[in-house]
């Protein structure tokens, strides 16, 4: 049915409705605060978080949502039967016999304009819609034209982890690629040897001497670089779809997006990165960590492309006209670590939006060929950059928009905050 939510009905110039469900129910306070909401901006479409009732009407699974992620929305109605909407005689004749009239309704209301999202649990709900699996990525008509891509590798000994992520990249099913292998100091001679075996048609191979910096590193090799999109990867990448580059360079082709990245697992196959969340830990963490694939997480996030803060480096496709409109990384404050986060957020700012893509997956061997920062100087370094991080970006205070308040900013899987 349909409930007036403030004020009387003007039917030609539209007035604020709620679509609900028989059986659903409203928070007592529910109607003030949409009415506050309303006052508080222009958008025509406001949403709430919801929870869910059982057989016997207590409220379980609460779901705390994102802010406006038009990417999720996509593939995950979190908006319909949670909202009211501004709507005109219009709108509703346009619905006709619709049995999923209340999402087309949030459609056509929503407009250009991003809904406002309420911070507070509103609804109570007898049954919610489904996060919908997204299909398999369509391929790209043979006829139509991709970019060429530069992939970035840098290295330090290891071969064996090289040669797997590069004969990886050999069996990539895209049609314009060459690769910067960028050596750090290699020493070992297996490596050397290798190095030197590299096809230069295929393979440049650039020496970096002196101290790890991954910002620096990366930097230099996209100046060098030829090709209109680059990809950053880490030389302990296992490879394991021929298809990855291309769903991720279709993603980052759009107006919209920056950095886009992929869904990353352990060895195990449980996940590694599934997007980062700020403030996590203080600073920012990957999302949905050590959950599996297949495991039904929190409504299904891992499992949905979406908008997010930023994503790893490890795999990361961006515009190198983009990269470079922002400055590339930042070399001073993020030697090592946080340099992707500080790059996404820059691109975010200029409106070119991180995007999580998870049907691009491979493993990633994190830190074998670095190891972890253990020692005296790595962790002073590291707490450096954690500093920098909170400072440019508020991490220790904000909340990330595609997080929420009410979930644990101590944990990298969405968890009720206690």
């Amino acid at each position: 049915m349909l409930m007036d939510a403030v004020g009387d009905i003007d039917w030609n110039s539209g007035g604020w409705f709620m679509p609900i469900v028989a059986g659903d129910r409203l928070a007592p306070d529910a109607i003030q605060v949409y009415r506050a909401a309303i006052a508080r901006g222009d958008a025509r479409v406001i949403y709430a978080d919801d929870d869910e009732l059982d057989e016997t009407g207590r409220r379980r699974a609460p779901h705390f949502k994102p802010d406006w992620n038009a990417e999720l929305y996509r593939h995950f109605d979190y908006l319909s039967g949670a909202c009211i909407v501004r709507a005109d005689r219009d709108a509703f004749d346009r619905l006709g016999a619709a049995l999923d009239w209340p999402g087309q309704i949030v459609t056509l209301a929503m407009g250009d304009t991003p809904p406002a999202h309420v911070r507070q649990i509103l609804h109570h709900r007898r049954t919610r819609p489904k996060a919908q699996l997204p299909l398999p990525a369509v391929r790209v008509n043979a006829t139509v034209e991709l970019p060429s891509v530069t992939v970035i590798v840098p290295t330090r000994n290891q071969a064996k982890l090289l040669a797997n992520c590069l004969s990886g990249i050999a069996t990539t099913d895209y049609p314009s690629i060459d690769v910067i292998v960028v050596d750090n100091d290699s020493e070992d001679p297996e490596t050397l040897e290798y190095l030197a075996r590299l096809d230069p048609a295929r393979h440049r191979v650039m020496r970096h001497p002196g101290a790890f910096n991954f910002s620096t590193i990366n930097n230099r090799a996209a100046q060098a670089a030829q090709g209109d999109l680059l990809c950053l990867l880490n030389n302990d990448i296992e490879i394991l779809d021929p298809d990855w580059l291309r769903i991720m360079a279709i993603q980052a082709l759009r107006e919209e997006v920056g950095a886009v990245g992929a869904q990353l697992l352990y060895p195990d196959g449980r996940i590694q990165h599934a997007g980062v969340v700020l403030g996590v830990g203080g600073g920012a963490a990957h999302a949905h960590r050590l959950l599996r694939p297949d495991d039904p997480g929190y409504f299904g996030r891992h499992m949905l492309p979406q908008f997010v803060s930023a994503v790893t480096a490890a795999c990361l496709v961006v515009k190198r006209d983009r990269f470079l409109a922002v400055g590339g990384f930042d070399e001073r404050n993020f030697a090592v670590a946080f340099n992707d986060v500080d790059l996404c957020m820059r691109l975010n700012d200029r409106g070119w939006q991180s995007l999580y893509e998870p049907r691009a997956s491979l493993i990633h061997h994190e830190s074998v060929s670095r190891g972890f920062d253990r020692d005296l100087a790595g962790s002073t370094r590291l707490a450096g950059e954690l500093a920098a991080l909170k400072r440019l970006w508020g991490t220790a205070t904000g909340v990330d928009p595609f997080h929420h308040p009410q979930l644990s900013p101590s944990s990298e899987q969405f968890v009720i905050r206690l």
